[in-house]
Order: C-alpha cells, then sequence, then structure tokens
C-alpha cells in the first residue's frame, strides 16, 4: 500500500478492528505488566472487551456491517464520523475497569474531534488526537502521570502532522514508546516492579494495530464479541390465558434524519421526555446522529411509531418480559423491575457465597464481577433498572471498578444514584449492613455508611506471582497478605501468613471480624483457622463464611 493522504470509513473501520486485534493478541502480556505481585493483573482484558464493545457498535450503526463496506464509501456525508461515534458509544457502555474507561473516553474525544468529517486528513486526525487526549484527562479527577493519559498525551505531542498519515502514525507511534519507556521514571511503584505502566502498553498496542490497518496489514482473526448463547426460553410461560405483567424490554438505535429534524439544533431531550412519560427504565442518549434507546413500555409500537417523527431505526429489539422473568438464568439476566422502593444497593462481588453473603446483608443487586472480572457500565446500568429505587447506592468494593460505576451513574437519570467508597469486600460488606433503610433523609443513610466504612478494616490473601522487595520480602508461589496495597506478610504456608497478617492489622483491638475463605481453601483448613483464632482472641467475634471466591484465599473484614 502505498502513501496514505485521507482516511475514510472504509479504513477507519479497519483501523478499529485491527487495534482491537492486537490488543487481543497481547492483552495476556498485558495484563502481567502489573504492580502488584499476586495475580489480579486484568488491564489488557478490560481494554479489550472495552475495544470489542465499540468495534460491535461500529458495525451494528451501518446496516452492511462496517466489514463490508465498499471501497471508497464514506457512509454518506459523515462517514468518519459516524463510525467513530458509534464506537464511542459502544465503549461507553462496554467500558470495564478504569483503564476501560478512560479508553472509551479516549475514543470519545476522537469521535468529538471528527464531527462531521467524512474523510479525514492528517491535521483533520491529529486535532482529533489532541480532542482525544483532552478528554481523557477530564475523566481522571486526578491525573496521575506515568500512567496511560502520559503516554497518549505524549504521543500526540510527538506526532508530526505535516506528512502523510503514514508519517503521522510512525511519528505518534514512536513518541509513545518512548513515554511507555520513561513512564517507571515518573511513578516509583512501576520503577520498583520492574515494569511499564500497563494501560499505556495497551493504548500503545490499540494504536499500533491501527497503523498496521492503515499500512494494508490486516489479519483475518474476528473482531466481533462472540456471539452470546441465547438461554432458552419456555414459550408457554406465556400462554394463550396469560395477561400481560411486565410489559416489553424495548431497545433501538435511531438515525436521526435531516429530512425530519434540524440536526443542529435538535435537542435529544425531547425524545427522553417523551421516553419518561409513557415508558419506564428509560436509558437514552445520542451519539452524533444515532440517538440509543432503552424503555419498557405496554405499547412498544407506539414509541416506535412516535420515533419515526425524528428518523429511522438501525436496529430494534423486543422482549416479552414475562419470559424475561421466568427464563432459569441467573439472577442477574432478568430484565423486570422490583415494585418501587425508597432505597436500593447494588454491589459486586464473586464467589457464590460472597455474592450470597451480600444479598443476606441487604443487597438488592450483586454483580458477579472483582478483581480480573470488572463489570462493564451497562451491567451496572441493568442492575440500577431492575431494582426501580428511588435512591440507589452503589458499592464497587475495588478501585478499578469505581469509574465504571460511575459512569454508570451519570448515565442513568431514573433514579438517584450515589457510588459509595468502597474500595475492598470489608467496607462493602459492613457499609451495606449498616444501611437503615426506614430512614427518610438519603444524606444521613450516606453519612452512617461512611462512618461504618471508615471504621472498617480489610485484610487479603493471595498467592505471590514474582519476587519483590520492600518491607516484607515477597518470593513466588508463598502466600503474601495484604491490606490495600501494602504486603504486611509472607509465608510459605497459608496460616501462617494468614495469622501474621492479622496481627499486622491489630485484630486484637476489634469487636467483629468476618472470614470469607476462597474457592481453592478446604474447609478444614478454614475451620481450623477460625479454631486457632478463637483461642488467641477471645474478645472478638468471628464469622466464617464459605465465599468460594477466586484470587483470594482469605478476605478478612474487621470492624
Amino acid at each position: 500500500m502505498g502513501h496514505l493522504i485521507e482516511i475514510d470509513s472504509l479504513t477507519f473501520s479497519a483501523m478499529l478492528r485491527q487495534g482491537t486485534v492486537a490488543l487481543g493478541k497481547e492483552k495476556g502480556v498485558i495484563n502481567d505488566l502489573n504492580v502488584f505481585p499476586i495475580p489480579d493483573g486484568d488491564t489488557g482484558d478490560n481494554m479489550y472487551m472495552t475495544m470489542k464493545a465499540g468495534v460491535s457498535a461500529a458495525s451494528e450503526a451501518n446496516p452492511m456491517g462496517t466489514a463490508y463496506l465498499p471501497v471508497g464509501d464514506t457512509l454518506g456525508a459523515h462517514g468518519v464520523a459516524s463510525l467513530a461515534s458509534a464506537a464511542s458509544s459502544g465503549m461507553l457502555l462496554g467500558a470495564r475497569g478504569n483503564s476501560g474507561v478512560i479508553l472509551s473516553r479516549i475514543f470519545a474525544g476522537l469521535a468529538k474531534g471528527l464531527k462531521d468529517v467524512a474523510v479525514a486528513d492528517t491535521k483533520t486526525f491529529d486535532h482529533a488526537m489532541h480532542a482525544a487526549v483532552d478528554e481523557a484527562y477530564k475523566a481522571v479527577p486526578v491525573p496521575v502521570e506515568g500512567t496511560m493519559i502520559t503516554v497518549m498525551r505524549e504521543g500526540v505531542a510527538g506526532a508530526d502532522a505535516s506528512g502523510d498519515m503514514n508519517h503521522y502514525f510512525e511519528t505518534l507511534l514512536e513518541a509513545m514508546q518512548t513515554s511507555l519507556d520513561h513512564t517507571p521514571e515518573l511513578l516509583q511503584v512501576l520503577k520498583d516492579a520492574g515494569v511499564v505502566d500497563s494501560g499505556g502498553a495497551g493504548v500503545l498496542c490499540v494504536f499500533r494495530g491501527m497503523n498496521d490497518a492503515l499500512c494494508g496489514r490486516i489479519t483475518d482473526e474476528e473482531l466481533l464479541p462472540s456471539k452470546v448463547e441465547t438461554p432458552t426460553v419456555d414459550l408457554n410461560k406465556f400462554n394463550e390465558n396469560s395477561t400481560l405483567e411486565f410489559g416489553y424490554c424495548t431497545e433501538f438505535l435511531l438515525r436521526l434524519l435531516r429530512a425530519k429534524v434540524d440536526l443542529e439544533t435538535f435537542d435529544e431531550q425531547v425524545i427522553i421526555d417523551y421516553l419518561n412519560r409513557v415508558g419506564e427504565s428509560v436509558v437514552a442518549f445520542r451519539e452524533g446522529t444515532i440517538v440509543k434507546v432503552h424503555v419498557h413500555t405496554y405499547t412498544p409500537g407506539v414509541i416506535l411509531n412516535e420515533m419515526q417523527k425524528y428518523g429511522e431505526f438501525l436496529t430494534i429489539k423486543i422482549e416479552n418480559m414475562a419470559l424475561q422473568h421466568h427464563q432459569e438464568t441467573n439472577q442477574n439476566n432478568a430484565s423486570f423491575k422490583k415494585p418501587k422502593q425508597k432505597y436500593g444497593v447494588v454491589t459486586v462481588a464473586s464467589g457464590q457465597g460472597l455474592m450470597d453473603a451480600f444479598r443476606e446483608i441487604g443487597a438488592d443487586e450483586v454483580i458477579a464481577g472483582g478483581q480480573t472480572m470488572n463489570p462493564s457500565t451497562q451491567d451496572f446500568i441493568e442492575a440500577f433498572r431492575r431494582i426501580n429505587a428511588q435512591h440507589i447506592l452503589v458499592f464497587p468494593n475495588n478501585s478499578n471498578i469505581k469509574m465504571a460505576a460511575e459512569q454508570a451513574a451519570g448515565l442513568y437519570t431514573e433514579s438517584d444514584v450515589r457510588v459509595m467508597p468502597s474500595a475492598s469486600i470489608g467496607e462493602g460488606y459492613f457499609g451495606i449492613g449498616s444501611i437503615d433503610r426506614d430512614c427518610a433523609n438519603v444524606e444521613e443513610v450516606i453519612e452512617s455508611v461512611t462512618e461504618a466504612m471508615q471504621t472498617t478494616v480489610s485484610g487479603m490473601v493471595s498467592t505471590a506471582i514474582r519476587d519483590a522487595e520492600g518491607e516484607v520480602s515477597v518470593h513466588t508461589g508463598d502466600f503474601v497478605g495484604y491490606s490495600g496495597k501494602q504486603i504486611l506478610s509472607d509465608s510459605p504456608l497459608r496460616k501462617e501468613a494468614a495469622m501474621e497478617l492479622l496481627r499486622r492489622l491489630n485484630i486484637g483491638s476489634r469487636d467483629v471480624m468476618i472470614v470469607f475463605y476462597g474457592n481453592d481453601v478446604p474447609a478444614e483448613e478454614a475451620d481450623a483457622l477460625i479454631t486457632e483464632l478463637q483461642n488467641n482472641y477471645k474478645n472478638i467475634e468471628i464469622i466464617n463464611i464459605c465465599g468460594l471466591q477466586p484470587v483470594y484465599d482469605y478476605i478478612f473484614a474487621l470492624c
């Protein structure tokens, strides 16, 4: 392929796909760029799933599929803009983990910079890349240099837009690589671990893949997400004697048309206000000329007819929620809503025993996820819909999940959603347990929850995946005990690592401790640990729960 002067929609489609392919090939390596010596690295997976969601949305926005655009086709007047906007919309809902959320904001900025652009030349694309940097920095309340935002910023700053597109990407990648190599000099934790920033490595990988597409190096790998197996639906659950109890879950992508509205002045709030009047569980937002809608209604046809005043449909999905209600699937996949309540609680946990414990303590929705398996923005939104509460309190229980939860809270308008600063299972557990659902003042409830979390200390025991030096020397294969990011114990024996960890956490000063033992811990071993703890610390109440969680052999929550 010769030197490329401009990017049209076909090329941009290939760039998105190839960037995702490249990331998929390297996601395991990126996961391993982990500053903490336990198996909790998931940056590569989070970024990959976020990119896949964007590519899927871009394909969905074009009924023919972006892979089959004829050469030179620009999807009308706004070819590149349309694809960028659709991809941004998909990433917004599919974003997982902090790295995925930031990546979604990078492409949101890129889409803003490419607004109304059918074919992008080098200077136009460079302008959009600067917008991507600005959007990425806005996504982080306190930007930390030495991370993926630095690699993005310094890469774009070093790119030369005076030549053709190939030269632009050549200089962009060179500057990004230099920035990535320098990240350990900006963050001591990276230097101590002997790694570069994982998010920075991920974003470099994406743009390398995009450059491969520019140069004609396109591989045959399937980029779109694997088709989700559709649960078996018993159609007899809604028969000739049934009544429509729950209505229809209705979702669609609406392309606004110039023939029907003034695109420059049209306010999508008109659509949102209408949907809120005639339906429930409304989530709607606009990306470019596409409006994405989710609504529960008894009369989907009426809504669809109304929407055609503004445009035409790209996709439509209508499901009878009575059938969803009766499906023998995971509780978290049900799409019907509970009766309206004042307070609702959403939390995140992995391991059936741990999830059950959160439900018993008062969680309405427990999203399956946690370290190495972060839920998406869409997962949170669907949980909010199901709860149907005036106020929803969200407990992420992991700092890497908080950004996706906050992004979901910002998109969901049907309830007052508050994301609690729970960074651990212990904080979430005791925080949820402190909720007074009879209290009329939500601010008082939040104050009580915050106080409960502040008095909580959490500790975990897991297996070290590499050596590390610090206050405590860590050896590969040993069991390590830690609280937050501070390693407090190391031992070849799991029980010894746990006992030393709890001693360092000053267990004797606490009143209650919950012990969640993991998937790899035999029940008799956990019982033996509890017995020894009870013999040594007679003034503390100890509750032992089979959490079945992965990654962590033990999770201790003390208050």
